[in-house]
């Protein structure tokens, strides 16, 4: 059990996994039997969910960027059957990046709805100390969920981008190119030139290269939410606390006043297992 491992392979588990490695790698890498790997990292999810809840509060960001990453649990959406779990099929990682300091104060797994995009916006709001600007895609339900969130207290634009007529074919696996992009004004007096998604979409790589199961194109994939969700808050813990951003030369979490430190695999481990912090 993952209780019991020492803390040298605890750390070197939790190292694998944030790299990006499989389950089955780390197995092979680490020796740890891979039912221990998926335990410790169930454990090492639930508490980085809740290290996040409690330190991503009262945060100054101005200028954030927001999108939704596909992934899907246990088979894709087009091959569900009626007895299929509700839980399987496509599952969309909403996530906020303050364009800055390039903190994620919030993300949310879920369904690519209102109820999730309402539930996403809601907790960002909640976690804002003044008035930010928002910069989104061209997803429509968040414009209800915006106005409700943020009661108008607000400014927020959407990056509508306009593609080539390619079609895609089944040997293309990059998106087709962009001919044009419209930024169009939706609450409050958003600059246009800080409309942008352009940081959170290259967040939208940092996830697909740090968790394997984000990776396209592999069998790699979730099987079960419950690991989904956990390897999505071990990621952003790291991502937060642990690694320093190459432009910023600190953490994020550094960068927006959340720590003072630039913590390690092991301070993290103590927060998410132990609810100890440096």
């Amino acid at each position: 059990m993952s209780n019991v491992l020492p803390r040298s392979k605890q750390v070197q588990v939790v190292s694998a996994l944030v790299e990006g490695c499989s389950v089955r790698s780390t197995e092979r890498m680490t020796g740890v039997n891979r039912k221990t790997v998926l335990t410790l990292l169930v454990r090492m999810g639930e508490g980085c969910a809740s290290l996040l809840d409690d330190t991503m509060v009262n945060l100054p960001c101005k200028r954030l960027e927001l999108d939704e990453l596909w992934a899907f649990i246990g088979k894709k959406e087009r091959q569900l059957t009626e007895s299929d779990d509700a839980s399987k099929g496509d599952a969309w990682t909403f996530v906020a990046v303050d364009a800055e300091t390039k903190l994620v104060p919030s993300f949310l797994v879920g369904k690519r709805d209102q109820v999730t995009t309402n539930a996403f916006i809601h907790d960002l709001a909640s976690r804002l100390q003044n008035r930010a600007q928002v910069s989104t895609d061209g997803f429509k339900t968040y414009v209800n969920a915006i106005d409700d969130a943020f009661a108008g207290d607000v400014d927020y634009a959407m990056v509508i981008k306009k593609y080539e007529g390619e079609a895609a074919g089944p040997g293309r696996y990059s998106p087709p190119k962009v001919t044009g992009i419209d930024k169009i004004p939706v609450f409050g007096s958003p600059r246009e030139e800080l409309v942008s998604t352009s940081y959170v979409e290259r967040q939208n790589l940092t996830v697909r290269m740090g968790v394997r199961r984000y990776t396209r194109l592999t069998n790699a994939f979730s099987k079960k939410l419950e690991n989904h969700i956990a390897a999505t808050a071990l990621h952003f813990a790291h991502y937060n606390f642990v690694r320093s951003h190459q432009t910023l030369r600190c953490t994020p979490a550094m960068a927006a006043g959340v720590s003072k430190t630039l913590w390690t695999i092991e301070d993290l481990l103590d927060a998410a297992l132990g609810g100890a912090r440096p």
